[in-house]
């Protein structure tokens, strides 16, 4: 099992690195156009902060935590009005994000073993929700390096993320009103250092395989899975591929597919 631990200092590297491409940017990149409609940058940013905050609460105020939904006029907005409230000017913004996240960090090693943190639509564990965060941090921190033209190096850290993946099938599945399968799926991955990582029944019928980088962008839906060089085999597999998301919540829209426009969405 996962140390938590281990868990908060991956996610602090994930959190760091995103803030070396964000903190040098002036006023105006802050602005700039990301993959995601009507985000820039600081949306990107502010979306993060938003989500540390509520995950906050969620570890430290649970009754503040279900008022964040009772309270909002259209809960189908949550996430782009959180976004839009915790925008601010680039260092207001910056300065909220890093306190932020640390105080989660504090919170989430503070959670008493075996309790369960109210999420949207469902429980998680301190290691979950820390396995949440480095997943969202590193969807995000894509999105910021896409806008910039520049590289999102791949680490191990994306072990993190295939995991939640792979744990999130049935979800995938439900949130796209589609039956949850019971055939098990085996996932073989290549690491970024050429290591093989896997999860479910060797022998299992239906399966996965390809670069971690690629299932990690498929089911944090950052790029289009006709974009990717995985490989499902059966019909569970395959079907898995047009509907994973690892992120809680209804069906995410995902990207078009490069060729539909001539670059990644």
């Amino acid at each position: 099992m996962v140390d938590l631990k281990d868990l908060l200092a991956d996610l602090a590297a994930e959190s760091a690195q995103l803030d070396t491409l964000v903190s040098p940017l002036p006023p105006s990149g802050w602005e700039r156009a990301t993959p995601a409609p009507g985000w820039s940058i600081g949306h990107q940013i502010a979306h993060l902060a938003w989500t540390d905050h509520v995950a906050l609460l969620a570890a430290t105020d649970v009754e503040a935590f279900y008022a964040t939904v009772t309270a909002s006029p259209d809960p189908s907005r949550l996430v782009d009005a959180g976004a839009e409230e915790f925008l601010a000017p680039p260092p207001e913004l910056l300065a909220r994000w890093r306190a932020g996240r640390t105080a989660l960090a504090d919170a989430l090693a503070a959670v008493p073993n075996g309790e369960k943190l109210p999420w949207y639509g469902t429980r998680m564990s301190p290691i979950s929700m820390a396995t949440a965060r480095i997943m969202e941090t590193w969807a995000h921190s894509g999105d910021v390096a896409d806008a910039l033209g520049v590289t999102h190096p791949p680490t191990d850290r994306l072990r993190h993320i295939a995991h939640l993946g792979f744990r999130t099938l049935g979800h995938g599945f439900a949130a796209h009103g589609r039956a949850v399968p019971t055939a098990p799926v085996r996932v073989e991955l290549t690491g970024p250092g050429g290591d093989t990582w896997s999860w479910g029944p060797a022998d299992a019928a239906d399966r996965v395989t390809g670069p971690a980088l690629d299932f990690c962008l498929l089911v944090t839906q950052r790029r289009h899975r006709a974009d990717l060089a995985l490989t499902a085999t059966g019909q569970v597999a395959d079907e898995w591929l047009d509907v994973a998301q690892a992120f809680a919540g209804p069906p995410g829209t995902g990207r078009e597919p490069a060729g539909a426009n001539g670059s990644p969405a």
